[in-house]
């Protein structure tokens, strides 16, 4: 659905965007992390065309996104983290205004109360739009970019300054759009609700892409490299000494019964840790990885690559 080729962005003598390549297939959710000033808007704007590149390729469903900026609107919404809406015009009118600009003149109404009942304003159609909370004009914007059934959502911080409840009610509504097809490409600082809705994840960090593949192997990667958790009844002297003889095992710690230790083995030799020590008659009642976050993810990710940039000769 969408393929970043070394896309290449500069302000004044700050490079913005650093051969960024990017590969998005469609009916995916995919959460796009980085810190600020990271590149995540700047390359949004140029595939939904309000940015010049400054090189690299773009291709929006097989169409060549800088060489054809019109065709590949017709195919992306573009919402960016806050923007200003009619505040003078009632919810229902907002609708088909952005509908007409569309020619979309039949049953527009109806169509309208489609998309509103969609996002949860559809008891909102008489309200005058700087009558609505934050949350709300947030999803009518979502409802807007809706209008002309684009295939691919390009969504900056759409959940920024939302309660709670109001970003549930956001994340259960993109959930169900892609359910519906929709390919969604969408920013965030709130690194757990991205977690929860999105199937791919791209790490981002001055202009370049550190990371970009599923949720679940972005955690199976990084939770193989977590300390092992082993918790015993009793006889943990015996536990420590028997795993500080194993080759495999470094950075041992301990509390009260429960060890922590780093390995570098793989799951093979995890297995033949627990029946060693269940033959040596320790009684084990915990054996688990330690569950790494988003979070965690993300900031290991990027001081990484920050250690890497400081060390000499790199």
């Amino acid at each position: 659905m969408l393929r970043i080729h070394e896309l290449y962005k500069k302000y004044g003598k700050s490079t913005a965007l650093d051969r960024l390549s990017l590969h998005i297939n469609e009916g995916e959710m995919y959460g796009f992390v980085g810190p600020n000033g990271a590149g995540k808007t700047t390359t949004m704007k140029i595939v939904a065309g309000l940015l010049d590149a400054d090189g690299g390729q773009v291709y929006v469903d097989g169409i060549d996104a800088i060489k054809y900026p019109k065709r590949v609107k017709e195919k992306i919404a573009y919402m960016p983290d806050f923007f200003g809406v009619y505040d003078n015009l009632k919810v229902l009118e907002y609708m088909k205004f952005f509908a007409s600009i569309y020619d979309i003149d039949k049953k527009a109404e109806t169509y309208c109360m489609e998309l509103l009942e969609m996002v949860g304003l559809n008891n909102k159609t008489g309200c005058y739009v700087d009558e609505l909370s934050r949350g709300m004009k947030q999803k009518l914007c979502l409802a807007r970019c809706l209008i002309h059934d684009p295939k691919l959502l390009i969504l900056d911080e759409p959940a920024s300054g939302m309660d709670p409840k109001a970003r549930f009610e956001f994340r259960e509504i993109l959930k169900r759009l892609n359910q519906l097809g929709k390919t969604v490409l969408i920013s965030s600082h709130i690194l757990t609700e991205l977690a929860e809705l999105c199937t791919n994840i791209g790490i981002i960090d001055k202009g370049k892409l550190l990371l970009s593949d599923t949720i679940d192997e972005v955690f199976k990667t990084l939770n193989t490299s977590s300390p092992l958790v082993i918790t015993v009844l009793d006889d943990v002297e015996k536990t420590v000494s028997c795993l500080r003889n194993n080759p495999f095992i470094e950075n041992l710690s301990f509390k009260e019964n429960s060890i922590r230790i780093n390995t570098t083995g793989d799951l093979h030799m995890e297995a033949l840790l627990l029946k060693m020590l269940i033959d040596k008659g320790i009684l084990v009642t915990e054996f688990r990885r330690e569950r790494r976050n988003l979070e965690s993810v993300f900031l290991k990710i990027i001081e990484g690559k920050d250690n890497d940039e400081d060390e000499p000769g790199v």
